[in-house]
């Protein structure tokens, strides 16, 4: 019998060469090419060995599931799912060390509504450090949640992680995390792109076969996204992000929020957020959103600063706009904006010289938002524009007053959604007045509970609040 000549595969990106090389065609890495075991062409996956002829069905045949959701027992990780959690989907949770990527799993683990097993699998604590944190977050074993359904097992190896599958039967699989995986037919090195490859797509295909869901836990560069391959994300069904706030000490009990945002969801919105705060007992999901990134001060406003009324999926969250304008120390004058586009304040800018005549093009902009938000919503663009018109003149907003709407290249106001929405919740915080492109946001709730400055432009805007 002829024997299968040996192969040597990239353990950086898995290019395979019929010889070895010193540098890898594909990645240009050094001495990343090892020998490796030939793969057999008609399988191509060990997945393939058992199976059968495929077999296709009519769409029209197949059964749709939309009760196919369990609830991971955590309000705003529900929201932010679409939800709850889908069965047979892989999710990715991807965020900065130390954020609480493992404390939100092991809690989702404790609290999920569902009577099967839970498999824990981490390839980066032992078991005692594991229920060590369990002890300290004060995890139920109770009705409301138990510990003795929660296997852990603590291995990065796929072959042990799928005999322990096939044994356990879990309906909930939770791995920490996708860099510690590895496989013997994928190359010896954990964490390089073709083992976050094979073993992500063994462990996804595991979990739509058995009526299971899986959430993976992956690690982040330096810019903020998920290490490894970018098809890891095409891989799975949802990508989550954990990010952080400064702890600020003037904001509405100067918590550290958390929030989990959704880059991608096959089963769901990605506009949600879920928003949580760190304390001794893990983390706690935060109900009422309305004032948590408002500045508690007593008296005016000082200039530079507005209120904006913002959608975060299907709540409305006020928060505080604040500019700075300063003459510029060189040529070209710049904008400085983490939390909100600097494309879309030069913008803002810009329509404001353009139509105001406040001359901008000479200072320096910074705009900040209070509590480390960040905010892509178009209704804040009317707020920036007040805030810099206020930081360039002196003069400052009327206290009380919300704002919200987006501003056009021509000067013009155009309406945002779910006007009504935002007037309501801003009456409910105490704001008096409410300026808004001039539509009538009144149909849903009836009399709104703050009184209405309805502006066309951002001429009659500046003047409704400056005079």
């Amino acid at each position: 019998m002829k024997t299968k000549k040996p192969v040597y595969r990239c353990f950086s990106c898995g290019h395979e060469e019929p010889k070895w090389l010193g540098r890898c065609p594909e990645c240009g890495e050094w001495n990343t090419i090892v020998e490796a075991a030939p793969v057999s062409g008609s399988t191509g996956s060990r997945r393939g060995e058992s199976r059968g002829l495929p077999q296709s069905w009519p769409l029209a045949s197949v059964e749709s599931k939309d009760g196919a959701r369990i609830s991971s027992g955590i309000s705003e990780l529900d929201r932010v799912l679409g939800g709850g959690i889908m069965k047979r989907s892989a999710i990715l949770v991807g965020g900065e060390p130390g954020i609480g990527k493992s404390t939100l799993l092991l809690q989702a683990a404790a609290y999920v509504k569902t009577k099967g097993r839970i498999l824990y699998i981490s390839g980066e604590e032992s078991a005692s450090q594991i229920k060590l944190r369990a002890d300290r977050l004060g995890l139920p074993d109770d009705h409301s949640g138990s510990l003795e359904r929660i296997e852990v097992i603590c291995t990065g190896n796929l072959e042990e992680i799928e005999m322990a599958l096939n044994a356990v039967k879990p309906s909930l699989i939770l791995v920490d995390s996708a860099q510690t995986l590895y496989s013997s037919e994928a190359g010896s090195v954990p964490g390089t792109v073709s083992q976050m490859k094979f073993c992500a797509y063994e462990l996804t295909c595991w979990v739509k076969e058995h009526d299971a869901a899986l959430f993976l836990v992956a690690h982040v560069t330096k810019e903020g996204i998920i290490a490894g391959p970018k098809m890891l994300e095409h891989l799975v069904d949802t990508v989550l992000y954990f990010e952080q706030n400064d702890k600020t000490a003037g904001l509405s009990g100067g918590q550290d929020c958390r929030f989990l945002r959704a880059s991608k969801n096959r089963f769901g919105s990605v506009d949600e957020i879920g928003i949580f705060t760190m304390g001794e007992k893990g983390l706690v999901p935060v109900e009422d959103t309305g004032s948590l990134f408002l500045v508690m001060r007593e008296g005016e406003l000082p200039p530079g600063v507005a209120i904006a009324a913002v959608l975060e999926g299907t709540r409305t969250i006020l928060v505080e706009i604040q500019a700075l304008a300063i003459p510029s120390k060189g040529a070209i004058s710049r904008v400085f904006s983490d939390k909100i586009d600097s494309p879309r304040v030069s913008r803002i800018s810009a329509a404001l010289e353009k139509h105001l005549g406040l001359r901008l093009s000479d200072h320096d902009l910074y705009i900040n938002v209070a509590g480390g938000i960040r905010i892509t919503e178009v209704g804040v663009e009317l707020a920036i524009a007040c805030a810099l018109y206020s930081a360039r003149t002196g003069l400052a907003l009327p206290a009380g007053t919300a704002i919200a709407g987006e501003l056009s290249l021509t000067g013009e106001l155009r309406p945002v959604n779910r006007l009504a929405g935002r007037v309501k919740t801003a009456g409910n915080l105490g704001f008096e007045t409410f300026l808004c492109p001039s539509v009538e946001p009144t149909a849903e709730t009836g009399e709104p509970a703050a009184a209405i400055k309805p502006a066309r432009n951002i001429q009659s805007a500046i003047k409704l609040l400056f005079g």
